[in-house]
């Protein structure tokens, strides 16, 4: 049986009961990682994965509920981890708001939920981690969006959003090392939306990336896994996982 350096180590994945952040979740989980998994309002996915995993490995999971808008939740995740597991060494930055705010029809709540969800939770989030972090010799990871580097039409709030995570991930990579190393991980066409594109503009969009298909939660999971336990001369990097979409014109 191989080692897994991972055994017994906790990560903290924000919005890790569904989509991109539930694989995230198996992928770690399966390394070995306790976690605690933060979720909003997917209540019943959370228990759901919950006993997936427990069943794996028992007293390996806790779940968290809380709105990140709210900065005594953020601080809340991180003493709760720290209470029930004595340390935490890896933080996942990955719940995300994600809708369109064309110029003309945005409004000063769609600011703050994006920018609260994608970019402020995030740093104080990881501001919290920091002492434990440190302890730990941990890292963080944010799930950023290549549509923080080319902005996403009718999407401006997003995009400026994912742009100052990518500029987050840099600056806390300078301000943490050598203690803390700092990535992201920059998904491309992964999951559609739900219930937002017929299939014709799903084609367009596929025409487009030169491997021809969408990529899967697992291609994302993998890339975190990569940046947790084998990158450890890596920080301050965002790793597009996209299919080779954000190099065409």
């Amino acid at each position: 049986m191989e080692p897994q350096p991972l055994a017994g180590k906790v990560a903290l994945v924000t919005g890790g009961t569904r989509r991109i952040g539930a694989e995230i979740c198996r992928t770690l989980h399966a390394q070995g990682m306790n976690l605690v998994v933060h979720y909003r309002s997917s209540k019943l996915d959370a228990h759901a994965l919950q006993v997936e995993l427990l069943a794996r490995r028992p007293d390996s999971v806790m779940l968290v509920q809380g709105d990140l808008l709210n900065g005594a939740n953020l601080r809340n995740l991180v003493s709760k981890t720290v209470e029930d597991y004595k340390r935490l060494d890896v933080l996942v930055n990955n719940a995300s708001s994600f809708y369109p705010t064309p110029v003309g029809d945005a409004t000063d709540k769609h600011w703050d939920d994006l920018i609260g969800s994608n970019l402020r939770a995030p740093f104080f989030l990881s501001q919290a981690a920091v002492p434990h972090l440190k302890k730990s010799g941990g890292c963080i990871v944010n799930i950023a969006d290549i549509h923080g580097d080319r902005p996403l039409k009718n999407y401006p709030i997003y995009s400026i959003a994912k742009a100052g995570l990518i500029m987050l991930t840099k600056s806390l990579a300078r301000e943490l090392g050598p203690e803390v190393r700092v990535n992201a991980v920059a998904p491309g066409t992964i999951l559609w939306p739900e219930n937002e594109l017929d299939e014709i503009t799903k084609q367009r969009i596929l025409s487009r990336v030169p491997q021809r298909r969408s990529g899967d939660p697992a291609d994302i999971a993998r890339a975190v896994l990569f940046l947790v336990r084998d990158a450890g001369y890596v920080s301050g990097q965002v790793i597009a996982v996209d299919g080779g979409r954000s190099v065409v014109a």
